[in-house]
């Protein structure tokens, strides 16, 4: 059967978002990127004025605090960051899809009422602990396990690049852990896969030191040890043994995001890139006026066209109840691709300037290339396209 395609074009409402957004990037979120940078440190003001804002409300209902948005709403928002932050658009990106959205969809009532107002509202953040040394795209080798003892969980394992899991207002982290097998039709045995949720400062739950990253560098991200840590059976986060299942659905998901990520970055480059050709004089001239200059920067322009019509696709497709897998794997593989080409680009076209962590486009440069190992590397993608079309 022929996909369905749905309209891309922006509301006035959905504009008046984006709008607002890049605003708030740029006259809050970019005069700080720089420092934040070079120090390594998220600032929890920044993160503060966004919650203020509504945008870790943006997808939520107004019931539980939200701003009665959508996933297009979130993904704007994203890419509105992006153009000059992506340890800024990424931690607002975790917030909601790995640490707000998993007790949404799966948590009961009383998980509902006691965390999601803190987590729409910004007041405290989550993490999603799936990725572990063996563990990734493959999440059936998961090593971390989770035996329960009379009304308690007891958690050991460890995992690794886990964002937002050690900010001073991350309230707790959802786990991904085996928690018994389960027989397959055919006989074979298979992990039985859940999601728990750890309060940070549980006893034996350590958040190890943070990473020292090529990029992303202002982003909270950190390894985590868990030694006989004991939490209530209550903690299960929806039906035991469907952890597998529920995360796939956030994955799929979170492709669309680091797709509006990844677009949010072409974009910028091309605006870094567009404003420096027009005054900077070589020969008597600006260097826009060389044809391959402005052949670079025109590639540029349709590289961000492009991977802007590929995510808004699947995040409509989304909001509109289609079938979107297939979507999202293609719209992080191009945009993932406009990302690192527009940095790669935008730093040569700036020359010795473009070196210089002072310069948007040299961080840009460091932080694009981890949107084409994230989420899924784009070789997995690959694979899921392949798949969906019925072959590979």
């Amino acid at each position: 059967m022929r996909s369905t395609t749905v309209s891309t074009e922006l509301s006035a409402e959905e504009q008046q978002l984006y709008d607002m957004v890049c605003e708030f990037a740029d006259t809050v979120v970019a005069p700080q990127s720089y420092e934040a940078d070079r120090t390594h440190t998220l600032s929890m003001d920044v993160v503060a004025q966004m919650g203020e804002l509504g945008l870790f409300g943006l997808p939520f209902p107004e019931e539980v605090g939200g701003q009665g948005g959508d996933y297009m709403a979130l993904c704007l928002a994203i890419e509105a960051l992006a153009r000059v932050d992506q340890s800024i658009a990424i931690t607002l990106e975790a917030a909601v899809g790995l640490g707000a959205m998993p007790v949404f969809r799966h948590g009961t009532d009383e998980q509902k009422a006691e965390l999601l107002p803190d987590l729409v509202a910004g007041r405290a953040l989550a993490g999603f602990g799936l990725t572990e040394s063996e563990a990734g795209s493959d999440a059936g080798a998961t090593r971390t396990t989770a035996v329960l003892d009379g009304d308690e969980w007891v958690v050991n394992g460890s995992k690794q690049f886990i964002t937002n899991s050690g900010t001073p207002i991350t309230r707790f982290v959802t786990v991904t852990a085996v928690t018994g097998e389960r027989t397959r039709p055919d006989g074979s045995v298979s992990k039985e896969l859940s999601t728990i949720i750890v309060p940070n400062g549980t006893p034996g739950f350590t958040v190890d030191p943070g990473y020292d990253k090529s990029g992303w560098r202002a982003s909270d991200t950190h390894p985590l040890t868990f030694d006989d840590v004991r939490v209530p059976a209550a903690n299960l986060l929806g039906e035991r043994g469907r952890g597998f299942a529920n995360f796939l659905r956030t994955l799929d998901e979170g492709r669309i995001a680091i797709a509006a990520l990844a677009t949010g970055v072409a974009q910028g480059c091309l605006d870094e890139a567009l404003a420096y050709a027009k005054t900077r004089n070589v020969f008597g001239v600006p260097i826009a006026s060389h044809q391959y200059i402005a052949f670079t920067i025109a590639q540029m322009q349709a590289r961000v066209y492009t991977a802007r019509l590929a995510w808004h696709d699947a995040a409509r497709r989304v909001d509109a109840g289609l079938p979107f897998k297939k979507e999202a794997a293609m719209a992080k593989l191009v945009s993932s691709d406009a990302a690192m080409l527009n940095s790669r680009d935008a730093t040569q076209i700036f020359g010795g300037m473009g070196f210089m962590n002072e310069s948007l486009v040299a961080r840009h440069y460091r932080d694009s290339k981890i949107l084409e190992i994230g989420e899924g590397t784009n070789e997995v993608q690959l694979m899921v396209i392949a798949r969906e079309l019925g072959i590979g």
